[in-house]
């Protein structure tokens, strides 16, 4: 089949949610209308990671034009309430290995974006209609999809948010076993979402963010204690930013600017990484994981530091603050949440990269909307001074760092990955493998990762027992992993080369790519690769 036909390439977390961006494409849509595609979708298919609740970042290249970056992540509340009012308390998601403590309520509820940003983004750069781009999701909602097995895993996890109201139980309760969550195989439907859906499509955003979705999230928040008013939705701003950009080695990286802290501490660990070893850096070795790692937990300490000065923006990567921190990876002594990511590539080289989340969601169904709201005010790593400590209307910081890279061996490449406090260090990774290493693209994201924080280091399943030893003679506390999880997050990416395209979804998170054909083109004896 002729390279020549190829309408471009998509990598996202499930199949319905690739297959939604195909669909836009083979319509005619650019990269742009597949990634608004493809994210309705996945708040159908991948209702932990994404709601239309949530918020998210798109950086977005169009080939004739200047890359931009649309901000739409979640903004606190204008107002604050007594803490005793708000109804704000703890769960525990078993991860099998591990419990951790999220927050829910509706106390827990930011200013979503979600909706906001996707109408923004096709305004201004989409080709064809809403209606058009909504319909894979809202067929699929209505007529309901079978849930595989990643799914019921994140569903089993963070059950007792799921299990939090009676509309959420119902509607996400398993057929087949009673007080249990929807489980592999059985039948997920969202007829309400997908009213929801259509009830947008005709009347636009304003709808949620001053129609009827608007007075039901204020009626909600303040009968049920809550922060949210009409004035948080109908004051909310997509902001358009310009991208940080970082050269490192002979590439340039682009990706999300502050006041979000993932780009800006990539970019600060790529800095340190470049003045240690100019020729590149080769993470499989156990010299190469443990300079990582030293350098994961010195980002670590700057983004603290930063943090508390007030300075975590473009002068992190100062180079005298670099050569400092230089300094203590030279003298150190061996010893020692809910995201999903949607990467496309058109024919024309137009490239959008976009990471949305929706914390793990609050534990409530707003109303009739089959929406549940984010817990973005319940997350740790958004609330780095504590619970209750945000600042009013002000744009929370996030992880979530959609980027594209231009380098010599890759090409053009859309990436970005979910994983809370991991998405930097799995993206970091990858980075190095297609910069330094020059993996193809494919490789680059199946090769084990390591995650260092809080003086644990992580390390993933699939190293050589002569890397994992010495690794562990080297640091005090290590948590050896028995296989890939999605713990070390999820990089769905496309690349636009010499050669053409390749795509790759990660399947710690359950990724599927594919290049897209026009559908007169399809082998129907084919089976979709994953790029």
């Amino acid at each position: 089949m002729s390279s020549a036909r190829i309408l471009g390439a998509v990598a996202a977390g499930h199949r319905a949610t690739a297959d939604a961006a195909a669909f836009a494409l083979r319509e005619g849509g650019n990269a742009f209308d597949a990634a608004i595609a493809a994210h309705w979708t996945a708040c159908v298919a991948e209702p932990v990671l994404t709601s239309l609740g949530g918020g998210g970042f798109l950086i977005a290249q169009p080939h004739d034009g200047a890359p931009r970056v649309y901000d739409f992540f979640a903004h606190t509340p204008r107002h604050k309430r007594p803490v005793g009012d708000i109804d704000f308390h703890p769960i525990h998601a078993d991860f099998g290995t591990t419990l951790q403590e999220f927050h829910i309520g509706y106390g827990s509820i930011a200013t979503p974006g979600t909706v906001r940003g996707l109408f923004s983004v096709h305004r201004d750069l989409a080709r064809l209609p809403m209606a058009v781009l909504a319909a894979p999701a809202v067929q699929l909602a209505r007529e309901g999809l079978k849930v595989n097995a990643l799914q019921a895993y994140i569903l089993d996890v963070v059950r007792p948010i799921y299990l939090a109201s009676p509309a959420a139980a119902q509607r996400f309760g398993s057929h087949r076993d009673a007080g249990r969550l929807l489980g592999e195989n059985e039948i997920l439907r969202l007829p309400e979402l997908a009213d929801t859906l259509q009830w947008l499509v005709e009347e636009g955003d304003r709808l949620f963010y001053e129609g009827d979705i608007a007075a039901a999230i204020d009626r909600a928040c303040s009968t049920q204690g809550g922060y949210l008013r009409r004035e948080d939705l109908a004051t909310y701003q997509v902001k358009l930013r310009k991208p940080l950009q970082v050269t490192y080695r002979n590439a340039r990286l682009l990706t999300n600017p502050p006041p979000s802290s993932g780009g800006l501490l990539i970019a600060f660990a790529l800095k340190l990484l470049e003045r240690l070893d100019a020729a590149g850096t080769a993470i499989d070795s156990p010299a190469g994981l443990s300079r990582l790692a030293e350098v994961m937990r010195l980002t670590n300490e700057a983004r603290l530091k930063a943090t508390g000065s007030g300075l975590l923006d473009e002068r992190l990567l100062d180079p005298d603050l670099i050569e400092l921190y230089l300094e203590k990876v030279q003298d150190r002594t061996p010893a020692l949440r809910g995201t999903t990511h949607i990467s496309v590539i058109d024919r024309t080289g137009n490239i959008a990269a976009l990471t949305t989340s929706n914390g793990e969601g609050c534990g409530h169904l707003l109303g009739d909307t089959g929406i549940m709201l984010n817990n973005m005010l319940g997350e740790e790593d958004l609330n780095p001074d504590g619970f209750h400590q945000w600042q009013e209307n002000r744009r929370l910081t996030s992880m979530m760092s959609p980027s594209i890279l231009h380098c010599d061996h890759a090409g053009c490449v859309a990436l970005g990955s979910g994983g809370s406090n991991r998405i930097r260090s799995a993206l970091l990774q990858v980075l190095l493998r297609l910069v330094d290493e020059a993996l193809p693209l494919e490789d680059a994201i199946t090769r084990p990762r390591i995650h260092y924080e809080n003086g644990l280091l992580n390390i993933e399943g699939g190293f050589e027992d002569s890397v994992n030893g010495p690794l562990r003679q080297q640091f005090a506390q290590t948590s050896c992993w028995p296989g890939a999880n999605l713990f070390f997050g999820g990089v769905h990416a496309v690349a636009l080369g010499q050669d053409g395209f390749a795509c790759s979804g990660d399947q710690r998170r359950g990724g599927v790519a594919e290049q897209v054909y026009p559908a007169t083109d399809i082998d129907p004896f084919s089976e979709p690769g994953s790029g």
